[in-house]
């Protein structure tokens, strides 16, 4: 499934960092950024962490986007990766993969030869009427945040 720019988000409700539980229905009326990201703790995933992090007063002054990062870590691991870097956002569990598979970045790789499935780097940008207004696939770190909250701004 490949979801575009004005399609409805889908609703998700997963476990997140600290015991809690994320959902897209609470958030309605709220700006999302719903960021995809392989794994907890990898440079790639704690560069574009840490990118979110440095920008969050920036996304808040930009209507109060919520910024939620995704991987199908544990929580545990999740607790552990926000408190090393001190990431002031949710970081939601998608330990079944039915996020993952909702917003199609569940997909086949392929590194050295060797193909596995895994978590394809995405970022969604989604209004407070939970319609799609930003889609990033493959995402490359550099730059990226810089570029999601441009459009957050123009939302």
């Amino acid at each position: 499934m490949s979801l575009n720019v004005g399609d409805k988000a889908p609703d998700f409700t997963m476990p997140t960092d600290g015991g809690g539980e994320v959902s897209l229905a609470t958030l309605k009326g709220k700006p999302v950024v719903l960021y995809f990201y392989p794994r907890d703790d990898t440079p790639g995933c704690t560069k574009e962490a840490c990118g979110f992090r440095d920008a969050l007063p920036d996304f808040t002054g930009a209507g109060g986007v919520e910024i939620i990062g995704v991987s199908r870590d544990t929580v545990a691991k999740h607790d552990k990766f926000k408190a090393k870097y001190d990431l002031p956002f949710t970081l939601g569990a998608d330990e079944t993969g039915a996020v993952t598979e909702a917003y199609g970045v569940w997909v086949e790789k392929s590194m050295y030869g060797k193909k596995s499935m895994g978590i394809e780097r995405s970022t969604f940008l989604i209004d407070g009427n939970g319609v799609i207004r930003g889609v990033w696939r493959k995402v490359k770190v550099p730059g990226h945040v810089e570029e999601v909250l441009a459009a957050a701004k123009e939302l």
